[in-house]
């Protein structure tokens, strides 16, 4: 393909919907995922996870050693989602009808829409209060009016590059990969001088549920946000695409910035314990203030594309997901009507939420454990399955997919069940529900209650559930392919 059809391309709206994409349509390589991966992971708000993970009362080592994990383990699964995507050209949520049926998947396409415009609001709300407080210490404006023009400038960049679809996204990534890592190398250096060392070997360490707690708090942070939506990416790829070769790129793509990023904003946090707490408010202003004014511009930049990149992968994939539900909208309008969603969302957060990492923690925990089953058996799925999904009948609820899977909504709904009584929010009042199987533990307030287990649990079951019961499904399916 030529640069000028590339370019053409890139600024045209894109007309696919959820539908196959077309053989003659299907394009690139493997490495071309580095690109949306590691743009939409390299947000300053991971720098933000270190201070987070400290919270669990642990060491700076410990908080490192379950950041690193937690990162790699959890975009490990999305790189195992997406080689879906090459072997069905389809979007996650009109894949994963194989494992529910074609009706039955709408159960998970509603989590997916539901998870997948939260994480819309948290990062353009983030992205909008690093941009607020740099007018607000530039002097060009204070109380609401910085938020209300950030507002509109964040949501409709957004916006733009959510109804423009597939080709501009992947376009934009590579320009907002090249800009975000000079610049942010260049915080790293201005920001070295900040770090205590003698506060960072004192680090009292925490216990083994803490350190667990903190591990699975970035597995849901990370890479469990972004499972659902892996495939909408890798849908493009023609289907000689190497799977070792998605699983990797896609892997090392997302997982290289926040590593770093983790473990410098936790050396900055336990350096600094007045930061550590501003970061619960305002992630980007918080790191941002240790900055000099000169610099104050160049990071409010990389900040804000990186948070938008992000931002507008999930504006993409949340218009998939509502497609794939049985809306009938254009994509474009999908995109449109996410897009107003997120403007209430955000003006919630911004104006009446008293502090960002309550909701936002608790709306991690609560949605990542359904979340957690449904990537359990959509791993499993990928690794039973020996041949590629049968297209036409991901579309037909009569077609070897059927309508409703029962099996697996009840392995959902039992791990969500089970998954839900082993969290708890002490962050949200509303979420105090939840945790009602942690008396077997030490209760609500026992070692284990911070160590978010039902994540844990909710995955394995998923998983499990999936081995047990959905093999001989899975076999009689692929076993169509001879008969026809």
């Amino acid at each position: 393909m030529s640069d000028t059809k590339e370019k053409s391309s890139a600024l045209s709206v894109e007309e696919q919907g959820i539908d196959t994409i077309a053989e003659s349509d299907r394009h690139g390589s493997p490495k071309d995922l580095f690109w949306p991966w590691f743009a939409a992971n390299i947000s300053v708000l991971a720098m933000s996870y270190g201070a987070w993970a400290l919270g669990f009362g642990i060491s700076f080592w410990q908080a490192t050693l379950a950041a690193i994990l937690g990162i790699v383990v959890s975009f490990l699964l999305v790189g195992i989602v997406s080689i879906a995507g090459k072997r069905a050209n389809a979007p996650t949520m009109v894949i994963t009808r194989a494992t529910f049926g074609v009706e039955g998947a709408k159960v998970p396409s509603v989590l997916s829409w539901i998870a997948t415009l939260g994480w819309e609001i948290s990062l353009t709300t983030t992205a909008v209060l690093a941009l607020a407080s740099t007018f607000q210490r530039l002097g060009w404006g204070s109380g609401a009016a910085p938020k209300i023009i950030s507002t509109i400038i964040v949501v409709g960049l957004v916006v733009v590059a959510g109804i423009f679809g597939y080709d501009l996204i992947m376009k934009a990534q590579q320009a907002i990969t090249i800009i975000s890592g000079v610049v942010t190398i260049g915080f790293l250096i201005l920001g070295w001088s900040h770090i205590d060392f003698a506060a960072v070997g004192a680090s009292q360490a925490g216990s083994a549920p803490s350190v667990l707690g903190a591990f699975l708090f970035v597995m849901t942070g990370f890479g469990l946000g972004w499972v659902n939506v892996a495939a909408d990416y890798s849908r493009y790829l023609p289907r000689k695409s190497s799977n070792a070769g998605i699983v990797f790129w896609s892997t090392f793509g997302a997982s290289l910035a926040p590593v770093l990023l983790v473990i410098y904003g936790g050396l900055l946090a336990v350096s600094n314990q007045k930061l550590s707490d501003a970061v619960g408010n305002d992630p980007i202003g918080a790191m941002a203030s240790i900055l000099p004014t000169w610099y104050l511009v160049p990071f409010t930049l990389v900040a804000v594309l990186g948070l938008m990149s992000g931002a507008i992968m999930d504006n993409y994939s949340n218009g998939l997901a509502l497609l794939s539900f049985g809306i009938k909208l254009p994509r474009v309008a999908a995109a449109g009507l996410t897009a107003a969603l997120t403007v209430l969302g955000v003006v919630y957060v911004t104006f009446f939420s008293d502090t960002f990492i309550g909701p936002f923690q608790g709306f991690l925990i609560t949605l990542g454990v359904p979340m957690a089953v449904w990537t359990g058996l959509f791993i499993a799925d990928v690794l039973l399955r020996k041949k590629d999904y049968n297209t036409d009948d991901l579309y037909k609820a009569d077609g070897r997919y059927g309508a409703w899977n029962v099996k697996s909504l009840v392995i959902l709904v039992v791990g969500t069940l089970l998954g839900w009584g082993l969290v708890v929010n002490t962050s949200a009042s509303w979420l105090e529900w939840q945790g009602y199987f942690l008396g077997l533990f030490g209760g609500k307030d026992g070692a284990w209650a911070s160590a978010n287990l039902g994540v844990i649990v909710a995955l394995v079951i998923g998983f499990v559930g999936a081995l047990i019961f959905q093999r001989g499904d899975i076999a009689a399916q692929e076993a169509q392919d001879k008969e026809n």
